[in-house]
């Protein structure tokens, strides 16, 4: 699903009405509808003793607060609307609903000071109609004392289309800005919604369609999507009622050296928690007895090492790509160390490799001064760097601003015709065609030693399934994230390993199929 800007947002509303001839009042009335209906779906409210206090500002978003009291009104609850300014002051369609409010008999008061306010609000939720997705600056006057009055009250605060005061294109505010529970965006998800602090004060996201047609959207060319649970939903590996272990793919994975076997083990645990019916480990001969005995449903093989270090060395090539000849994919480098025989090694065999495959952590490192090789081989494969990692092969800083990320990502991807995960918060990830994906799940209890490995197992796993790599890295990163949300809200994010990641794909699956 493609994701927008404000100013994108705005000109695909217009062109919705100036060029299709879809009324801006239908546009509003769909709007408010699906919100009213998400909320009795998503909330499981019972008709006879929900009460709901809307608040709406002058604009068409305080215009979208009225149609959603509206419907909740008439499905059977009971209904109070707060705004700000006289109705002479509210725009053209949300004075038409206004009308339509006061028709039905349903309380309304305008605020001229939150002095009027009660302390405490009779009612079980607070909807925040005030600013849309257009809003820049600072609230002010009123508008920042009903904010924060708002913000003081108990109830859960739900957000039409976007939590009061905050910027739709990059998660910042400035002043204060609604804390919602739950927010229901409309028609295109925004940047604002997925990025810090946007993300942790827009609470649980819901995208709402309002009746915009697909080739109007399409029509904008855009490039950055959102990865929704609707997409991985469709896309995971399918289960065939009759396959066996073959049937599910075999992933190899060229990881593991002294003092970092846990990252080789995570990376096998979470491929086959992802679904693949076989899991090998090829690692130096010396740290395979620390690997094996940590995992019983995982077959390894020994490689020679430099001088018992612990280390992969270049004269075990010919047995990795003869073991890589088996398998449907490959993980490469977690753990596996910086030997420079061992960069050597993973260099000369992304040379040969027709496999996709993932390369995550070392095998990142053997890249330095060494991109070439990139566009050299004939595997497609899929980069996983950190910032840190990303600024040690490429020279470049990775920005927190999500749209120069994105830049960032998508020169990458398209200079060197590969699909870079580059992770953070949050991940984007960048397709060689030029698309870019933001991810929407995942939270600072991952932000621990071993999570990439989770990832490149979970990665890899798809890639082993069948999957596109692009649709693998995309599905890997989403579950990945998914899983680690699951492990936050069952154990907190303070007392995360990334072995709670694993421990939680199940979960995560279930909740997709």
């Amino acid at each position: 699903m493609k994701i927008v800007t404000s100013e994108v947002m705005r000109k695909i509303d217009n062109a919705a009405i100036e060029k299709v001839g879809i009324p801006s009042l239908e546009l509003m009335e769909n709007a408010g509808r699906g919100i009213a209906q998400a909320i009795t779906a998503d909330l499981t409210l019972e008709l006879d003793d929900a009460v709901f206090t809307i608040f709406c500002g002058k604009g068409n978003n305080g215009g979208d607060g009225f149609v959603v009291g509206r419907y909740l009104f008439l499905a059977g609850f009971e209904v109070a609307f707060y705004h700000i300014g006289s109705p002479d002051t509210f725009s053209e369609d949300a004075k038409q609903n206004y009308d339509l409010i006061k028709e039905l008999e349903i309380p309304t008061n305008e605020i001229k000071s939150t002095d009027e306010l009660p302390e405490l609000l009779e009612s079980d939720f607070i909807i925040d109609a005030i600013f849309g997705t257009g809003f820049s600056g600072i609230p002010k006057d009123i508008s920042y004392d009903v904010i924060e009055y708002i913000n003081s009250q108990p109830q859960e605060i739900i957000a039409v289309d976007m939590p009061s005061g905050l910027q739709a294109d990059n998660g910042k505010y400035e002043g204060t800005v609604i804390n919602a529970d739950y927010t229901y965006t409309l028609a295109q998800p925004k940047y604002g919604l997925y990025v810090s602090p946007g993300r942790e004060i827009s609470g649980d996201v819901d995208i709402i369609q309002i009746g915009i047609p697909h080739d109007v959207i399409d029509s904008f060319s855009l490039h950055n999507n959102l990865i929704t649970p609707a997409y991985v939903s469709e896309t995971l590996p399918v289960r065939k009622p009759d396959g066996h272990k073959g049937t599910f793919g075999k992933l190899l994975l060229l990881a593991g050296s002294t003092g970092m076997t846990g990252a080789a083990v995570l990376a096998a645990r979470s491929a086959l928690r992802s679904g693949c019916g076989l899991a090998k480990i090829a690692c130096p001969h010396t740290t395979l007895p620390l690997i094996a005995p940590s995992l019983i449903d995982v077959t390894t093989y020994p490689l020679p090492d430099v001088a018992k270090k612990g280390c992969l060395a270049k004269r075990g090539l010919g047995e990795v790509k003869n073991i890589a000849s088996e398998h449907d994919a490959l993980v490469i480098g977690p753990g596996i160390g910086t030997h420079f025989e061992t960069k050597e090694l993973i260099c000369r065999l992304l040379l040969s490799l027709e496999k996709p495959a993932v390369v995550d952590a070392d095998g990142l490192n053997a890249l330095i001064d060494d991109l070439q090789i990139l566009e050299d081989t004939k595997a497609e494969l899929i980069l996983t760097p950190h910032p840190k990692e990303f600024k040690k092969l490429t020279s470049v800083d990775v920005p927190d601003d999500i749209h120069e990320r994105i830049k960032v990502a998508r020169k990458f991807a398209i200079e060197y015709q590969t699909i870079l995960v580059l992770k953070g918060s949050p991940t984007v990830v960048a397709y060689y065609d030029g698309a870019v994906y933001v991810n929407q799940t995942g939270n600072n209890g991952m932000a621990v030693g071993g999570s990439g490995d989770v990832l490149s197992g979970i990665i890899g796993s798809f890639l082993a399934q069948g999957l596109k790599p692009i649709d693998a890295a995309l599905c890997g990163v989403f579950l990945h994230g998914l899983a680690g949300d699951i492990a936050a809200y069952k154990l907190g994010e303070r007392s995360m390993m990334a072995s709670d990641i694993i421990d939680f794909l199940p979960d995560a699956f279930m909740m997709l199929e």
